[in-house]
C-alpha cells in the first residue's frame, strides 16, 4: 500500500505540472533589416545625382568588374528605374543588392531594371532578356526585373542561365516568357513572378519557395523543357500563392503548365491555388509528351484534383536536397 500511495502521489504531481505549466509564447521573429547604403566592398550604382566613384547604370558597374576576375564581388543599387539591358558574365561569385527598407520582401523594392525587347526583334529568347545572367554563384536581392513589351510575343525579363543562382525578394514581370529558368541549380525565395503565357519556362532545377505567382492573362504558368529521362531537374513550387492580378477575371483560364519538351517535370506542393486554375490543371504542348505533373497538399479553390489531366500520383513532397542532389550550401537560408 505504501508503494501504491507513493506512485499515486508522484503521478499526481506530474499531471499537475503538465497541465498547470503554461505553454511558452513563441518568440516574435525580428523583422528583416533594411539595406539602404552600400555594404563594405561593393560598387555603388546611383542613377540620379551620381557621386564620385559611383556608377550611373548597372552596365557601367558590370563593365568595371570585367569578365576575367574570379574574386567575389558585389554591387549595391540605389532607388530608381534603370532603363537598360544587361548581360552578367562575371567569373567570380557576384551579388547585386537593391535599396530597400525591408530585405525580406519584394513589396518594399525600389530598384527597377526594365527594358522592352521581343525575341523576334532580338533574334533569340536570351537576347530579348532585360537581364541575361550567365554567371554561376550569382545572387540578387530586392531587384525588380521587367520586360515592358506586353502581350503578343515572347519577351523575357530574366534569362537565368548559370549554376547556383539565387534570387531573394526579387520581382519578375512580363507577359509571355517572363522568367527563363533555363539551366543549373536555381533558388527563388519570397519573389514575385507575373505573366500569362508560359511565363516560367526552361530546364533548370528550380525551387520557388514562399513566392507570389500571378497571372495577368489567361494561359499557362509553366512550360518546362526537360526532355530526357536521365535529366534530374524539376520545377518545385513550395508554400507559394498562385492567383490572378488584381482586377482581372481569370476564373478557370489558367493552367498550371504545359510541356515545352516531352518529359516536362513540375510539382506544386503546399501552395494556395486560387480559382484561376482550370479544373483540368494541365494541358498539352509538345507532341507525344509524357510529362510528370504532380500536386501535393495544396489548398484553395483551384486545388481540387478530381478532374485533373496528365497528373502523376504523389505520396510525398520534394525536398531541396532531392532537387539539388544534397547540395544546399549555396542558398541563403535566412530566406
Amino acid at each position: 500500500m505504501q508503494y501504491t500511495s507513493l506512485i499515486t502521489f508522484v503521478l499526481s504531481l506530474l499531471l499537475h505540472y503538465v497541465f498547470a505549466t503554461p505553454v511558452p509564447t513563441p518568440v516574435e521573429l525580428v523583422k528583416r533589416a533594411a539595406r539602404t547604403s552600400t555594404p563594405s566592398g561593393c560598387l555603388t550604382v546611383r542613377g540620379s545625382n551620381t557621386q564620385s566613384g559611383e556608377y550611373a547604370t548597372f552596365g557601367a558597374a558590370l563593365s568595371k568588374l570585367g569578365t576575367s576576375s574570379t574574386a567575389a564581388a558585389c554591387i549595391f543599387v540605389y532607388s530608381g528605374t534603370y532603363k537598360e539591358q544587361i548581360v552578367v558574365q562575371y567569373k567570380g561569385a557576384l551579388t547585386i543588392y537593391g535599396y530597400t527598407t525591408n530585405t525580406g520582401t519584394y513589396k518594399s523594392n525600389t530598384v527597377i531594371l526594365t527594358y522592352t525587347q521581343t525575341s523576334t526583334a532580338a533574334g533569340s529568347l536570351d537576347a530579348s532578356a532585360t537581364a541575361n545572367i550567365k554567371s554561376a554563384n550569382f545572387r540578387a536581392y530586392n531587384i525588380n526585373f521587367v520586360n515592358g513589351y506586353g502581350a503578343g510575343t515572347q519577351a523575357v525579363a530574366v534569362t537565368a542561365n548559370g549554376n547556383k543562382q539565387g534570387f531573394y525578394g526579387c520581382s519578375f514581370k512580363g507577359y509571355q516568357d517572363t522568367l527563363y529558368a533555363k539551366s543549373g541549380f536555381q533558388y527563388y525565395s519570397n519573389c514575385y513572378i507575373e505573366g500569362a503565357v508560359d511565363y516560367i519556362f526552361g530546364d533548370a532545377a528550380a525551387w520557388f519557395g514562399e513566392c507570389t505567382i500571378r497571372s495577368n492573362g489567361g494561359g499557362y504558368i509553366t512550360a518546362n523543357s526537360r526532355e530526357v529521362a536521365s535529366d534530374t531537374t524539376w520545377y518545385v513550387f513550395d508554400h507559394s500563392t498562385v492567383a490572378g492580378v488584381d482586377g482581372q477575371s481569370l476564373a478557370g483560364k489558367v493552367y498550371l503548365g504545359r510541356p515545352w519538351r516531352v518529359l516536362a517535370r513540375v510539382i506544386y506542393q503546399y501552395n494556395s491555388l486560387s480559382n484561376i486554375i482550370n479544373a483540368a490543371g494541365w494541358t498539352t504542348m509538345a507532341e507525344g509528351a509524357t510529362p510528370v505533373y504532380m500536386e501535393y497538399q495544396n489548398t484553395g479553390d483551384g486545388s481540387n484534383t478530381s478532374a485533373r489531366k496528365y497528373l502523376t500520383a504523389s505520396k510525398a513532397s520534394v525536398t531541396k536536397g532531392q532537387l539539388w542532389g544534397g547540395d544546399t550550401s549555396w542558398i541563403d537560408t535566412s530566406y
